[in-house]
C-alpha cells in the first residue's frame, strides 16, 4: 500500500478537525453567554442591595450600611467616600475591578443625587468558576477522544467489506471465465454499486478475450495455410535440378522468409496465449541436439562476411517448451549476432541450466545502447533489422519466464545470454 493514507485515517482526521472547531465554537458560544448572564446577574443583586439601602434610609434615616466578608459600599452616611479611581467611573456595572488588592465587580449609581457604589467581592466567585471552566475543558478533551476512539472502531467495520471486496478483486483469475464479486446481503448501497460496475466490467471484458480468442484462432488458420503453401511450393522448386542459379536464390529466399513468418506467427499466438496454458502445447526439447541445427540453419548468412560460427560442446540439457518458439528465440539472436558482425568468430555455447550464451566480435553496444533496448521493450517499441525484432524476442521472454540480458563492452563485441528455465 506504499506511503498512501487510509481512508479510515483520514475520516477520522476530518472528524477530528471538525470535533476541535464544533467544541471550540461551543465554547466561545458558552463563554460570551456566560458572560452576559453574569453581568446581568452581578448588576441584578448589587442594584437590589442599593434599592434596598434606599428604602431602609427612607423608612429608618438613622439606618447605617454595614459591609459584609462580601459586599462593601462607598458614599453614603458610615462608609468611607468613593475612591479616586471608582468616583471617576460612568454610572453603571463595571467588570474585573481591584479594590485594595480584591477582584470585584462595582455598580455606580446615584442616591439623592450624589454618586454611590457598591462592590462584590469575586475571590470566591472565581475560584469556583475557574474549576467549573476547567471542568468543562476537561470533559471537552474527554468526549473527543471517547468520539475518536467510538468511531475508529466503527469505521473499522464500516471499511471492512471495501477489504473484502478487494480480497476477492485480488483472487480473480484472468483465465477464468464467469467470475464476479459478491456482497453480504446487509452490504451499504455505495458498496453495491462498485460491485455492480466491477462485474460488469468482468462481463465486458470476458466478452472481449472471447473475441480475441476467436480471433486468435481464426488468423492462425488463416495465416499458416498459405504460409505453408508457399514454403512447401520453394521447397520443391529448391529440390530441381534444372533451376536456374539466380531464381535458385531468390526461391531460396521466398522459402528462407516464409519460415520466418511462420515463426512469427507462434510468436504473436505465444505471446497472445496465458503462460499458464502453454503447458498443453510444449514439447520436451533436448537444447544439445536442437542447437547445432539451429547454427547449421543460419550459417549461410556468414557466407559473404569473414566470419565463423563456432559451436562448443553441448552438455545434454532438456527443456518444456514449445520447440518453434525456441527456435524463433535462439535464432534470432544468433541472427542478430552475424548482422552486427563483420569478421571473427561467433562462439555459441550451452550451460547445464539451459542457458545459451551467443558471443560475438561485432563492434559491442555502448551501456546507452543496452538501456534503450530495454526501454524499448518497456514500451513496446517497435522491431529491429530483419527477422523478428529484439524487441519482440525480449517480451517473448518476459511472457514465458525467461531471462534476456546483454553485456557490452565498447568496440569489443557483444555477449547475449538467454536462459530458458522460469
Amino acid at each position: 500500500m506504499g506511503s498512501r493514507p487510509l481512508l479510515k485515517h483520514r475520516i477520522l482526521q476530518w472528524l477530528f478537525v471538525y470535533a476541535v472547531l464544533l467544541s471550540a465554537a461551543v465554547l466561545a458560544g458558552g463563554y460570551i453567554i456566560h458572560e452576559r448572564v453574569e453581568h446581568l446577574a452581578w448588576e441584578s443583586l448589587l442594584r437590589s442591595e442599593l434599592d434596598f439601602y434606599g428604602q431602609r434610609t427612607h423608612a429608618n434615616a438613622a439606618y447605617r450600611w454595614r459591609d459584609t466578608d462580601t459586599l462593601r459600599m462607598f458614599g453614603v452616611p458610615g462608609t468611607p467616600p468613593l475612591p479616586a479611581d471608582l468616583a471617576s467611573l460612568e454610572a453603571g456595572l463595571h467588570d474585573d475591578m481591584t479594590l485594595d488588592g480584591v477582584t470585584s465587580v462595582v455598580l455606580v449609581d446615584q442616591i439623592d443625587g450624589k454618586p454611590v457604589a457598591m462592590a462584590l467581592n469575586l475571590t470566591e466567585f472565581e475560584g469556583v468558576e475557574g474549576a467549573i471552566t476547567a471542568a468543562v475543558a476537561a470533559g471537552t478533551v474527554v468526549v473527543i477522544l471517547i468520539l475518536g476512539l467510538v468511531v475508529m472502531w466503527r469505521l473499522g467495520l464500516v471499511i471492512q467489506p471495501l477489504a473484502m471486496l478487494a480480497q476477492q478483486v485480488e483472487k480473480l483469475k484472468p483465465a477464468q471465465a464467469d467470475q464476479k464479486v459478491v456482497l453480504d446481503e446487509d452490504a451499504s448501497a455505495e458498496m453495491v454499486v462498485i460491485a455492480d460496475a466491477f462485474n460488469d466490467y468482468l462481463r465486458r471484458n470476458q466478452s472481449f478475450v472471447e473475441r480475441e480468442h476467436a480471433f486468435i484462432a481464426s488468423s492462425s488458420h488463416e495465416l499458416r495455410t498459405p504460409i505453408a503453401v508457399i514454403a512447401g511450393a520453394s521447397e520443391l522448386v529448391l529440390d530441381q535440378a534444372d533451376v536456374p542459379p539466380a531464381a535458385r536464390n531468390q526461391v531460396a529466399r521466398i522459402h528462407r522468409t516464409a519460415r520466418n513468418v511462420e515463426q512469427l506467427i507462434s510468436l504473436l499466438l505465444t505471446l497472445a496465449k496465458d503462460p499458464s496454458r502453454l503447458a498443453d502445447s510444449s514439447d520436451h526439447v533436448p537444447l544439445d541436439q536442437l542447437l547445432p541445427e539451429i547454427v547449421e540453419d543460419h550459417r549461410h548468412l556468414t557466407r559473404d562476411k569473414d566470419l565463423t560460427l563456432v559451436l562448443e560442446a553441448m552438455p545434454p540439457c532438456e527443456i518444456v517448451a514449445p520447440v518453434t518458439i525456441v527456435q524463433a528465440a535462439i535464432g534470432n539472436l544468433l541472427r542478430n549476432a552475424i548482422e552486427n558482425s563483420d569478421r571473427g568468430q561467433i562462439r555459441i555455447s550451452l550451460r547445464p541450466d539451459a542457458t545459451v550464451v551467443i558471443e560475438d566480435p561485432g563492434h559491442g553496444m555502448s551501456p546507452e545502447e543496452i538501456s534503450e533496448i530495454y526501454a524499448r521493450v518497456a514500451r513496446g517499441g517497435g522491431r529491429d533489422g530483419g527477422g523478428i525484432g529484439l524487441d519482440l524476442i525480449s517480451r517473448l521472454c518476459e511472457h514465458l519466464g525467461w531471462n534476456l540480458a546483454f553485456s557490452s563492452v565498447s568496440g569489443r563485441g557483444t555477449r547475449t545470454t538467454l536462459r530458458l528455465r522460469p
